[in-house]
């Protein structure tokens, strides 16, 4: 063992009694008084995934890290039993002021991560964070609290990532992304990839050699999950990014499996097994985000979709498009087919979609966002006369997009902006409720931020997507390039800079502004900045 640890500190009764019984306490178990923790002593270092923050409210934040000194190794270094973490938030970098301290109990039960929900801070200001195993301590963090609640904002700025294959290429963007300084990250999913790892694999421009490879095979087991968030999370530029600022995060289907949609998976695996792998996925996802109690995991269930706001200014509502979808139409091939227009498809689950209409009615911020993982712009990718549509996006679904767009332009939802990803490239456009013969005045913006690194490196725009854009009046911009999004946002303006990388197969990628497009506050259509 990496560890000696006084096994009769905290025993499995006593564990459970600090859990509760609906294990909602688990996002930062604190130390029942009187329990003695013998001095942790590390053979290797043990906060080899870094540490990260999230979800940061107007009084305090989620601190995360995780303790796994030998994460490929079976048990990954640490012994069988629940250890202490000491952690620290100071209001200075140098922890001269600290303003909160505790213990918290890294379990076994959840691969010894740690989730710390800190509360009673200052809204709207910079704090560091920090924390502590035994003799060892970890790097150290920077989050930031929200602004206090419908306070009047000057200005909000923020990044938009996601879709980070470890294979296609370095995680230069995120290195890049952390000397920009955000107020907050947005992760759109795909934060890793679950196929087995490969020398090879076939681009659009034929064979490519990767540049690192995945560890192992496909994964399907906890372990097999918790060593790939591993190999993704020591990356150093992946693990600046998350101390640079807070995270909000969602998933998209790679967290679990491609393309699936409630209990189906692509390859037609009977659901009961299906199941059995989404619920360690599931419970792998919130061992290594920055999540609150409330996403605690319960079977194959987490609580993804959630809302976050930004003073007056921003209102975000965090959605999940994976766990309530009906199956992708069309044999969920890039085609047009008469399951397009089923009555009965959901993309969000009546539930989640009835809670996001409920917020956006409800709202008194200046901008309404739209937080989720695939694109709802109804893009014909056929540029001659046929239609094609991407299955795996709202295009696909055709009612409950709708629907949904309806509602937003007949309750009047001001200022609707949606960011979206997975695509690996970079779109912006109008949101029609039928894109091909687009109303004078649009019904929302959506803008789609390219990959980090999926895809490999990129071109500024492929032949077929000129043609698809000339034949496509709602779609504004296109890029396939990698890269990340900040949106610079004040009460009368919301400017999207998409930052593009000239490679990502080598290490010293150049970072570039491609392009900045601008809404107006009330007037819903894209100009250039």
């Amino acid at each position: 063992m990496s560890l000696v640890l006084d096994r009769h500190a905290l025993n499995r009764r006593r564990l459970l009694k600090t859990f509760g019984a609906s294990a909602v306490t688990a996002m930062a178990l604190p130390l029942v008084t009187g329990q003695a923790f013998a001095q942790a002593v590390f053979a290797q270092y043990p906060f080899q995934m870094g540490v990260a923050s999230g979800d940061p409210w107007p009084d305090g934040f989620v601190i995360w890290t995780r303790l796994a000194p030998e994460p490929f190794e079976i048990g990954y270094g640490m012994p069988m039993a629940p250890v202490a973490v000491d952690w620290e938030v100071a209001a200075d970098r140098g922890f001269k002021t600290v303003v909160a301290k505790g213990t918290a109990v890294a379990p076994p039960e959840l691969g010894h991560a740690v989730h710390v929900e800190v509360a009673g801070l200052e809204a709207g200001r910079d704090y560091w964070y920090r924390f502590t195993a035994g003799k060892e301590r970890s790097l150290v963090g920077r989050a930031r609290t929200a602004p206090a609640a419908g306070v009047a904002l000057d200005r909000a700025r923020f990044a938009v990532v996601g879709c980070q294959n470890y294979e296609n290429g370095y995680y230069t963007a995120y290195r890049k992304m952390a000397e920009d300084n955000p107020d907050f990250v947005f992760h759109y999913g795909d934060y890793i990839y679950e196929g087995r790892g490969n020398r090879v694999w076939n681009s659009a421009s034929g064979p490519r050699e990767n540049v690192r490879q995945h560890f192992g095979g496909e994964i399907y087991s906890l372990d097999d999950y918790r060593r790939r968030y591993a190999q993704y999370k020591m990356d150093a530029d992946l693990q600046a990014a998350h101390a640079a600022a807070p995270w909000f995060v969602v998933w998209d289907d790679h967290e679990t499996d491609n393309n699936w949609v409630g209990d189906i998976d692509q390859d037609g695996t009977d659901p009961k097994l299906f199941n059995l792998r989404r619920q360690a996925a599931a419970q792998a996802y919130y061992e290594h985000m920055p999540l609150r109690a409330s996403s605690f995991p319960v079977g194959t269930s987490i609580q993804i979709y959630r809302r976050a706001a930004w003073g007056k200014l921003l209102e975000l509502n965090l959605l999940d498009t994976r766990q309530f979808r009906t199956d992708q139409p069309c044999g969920d091939k890039q085609t047009a087919c008469a399951t397009l227009d089923r009555p009965e498809a959901e993309v969000l689950g009546r539930t989640q979609e009835k809670w996001l209409i409920d917020g956006l009615t409800a709202s008194k911020a200046t901008w309404n966002v739209l937080a989720q993982q695939v694109m709802m712009m109804d893009l014909d990718r056929d540029p001659g006369p046929g239609v094609v549509v991407n299955p795996d996006s709202w295009a696909g679904y055709r009612t409950p997009r709708n629907r949904l767009l309806k509602q937003i332009r007949d309750r009047k939802i001001a200022n609707a902006v949606v960011l979206t990803g997975d695509e690996h490239q970079n779109f912006a456009g109008e949101l029609q409720l039928d894109g091909a013969h687009p109303d004078a005045r649009p019904v929302a913006v959506e803008f789609v931020t390219t990959s980090i690194s999926s895809g490999g490196d990129g071109v500024d725009q492929t032949p077929e997507f000129a043609k698809i854009q000339a034949a496509n009046p709602q779609l504004k911009f296109n890029n396939s390039q990698r890269g990340y999004a900040i949106c610079d946002v004040t009460d009368k303006r919301w400017v999207t800079e998409f930052k593009v990388l000239d490679a990502v197969t080598r290490r010293d990628g150049a970072l570039t502004t491609r392009i900045k497009l601008a809404i107006e506050a009330g007037d819903p259509r894209l100009v250039e900045a």
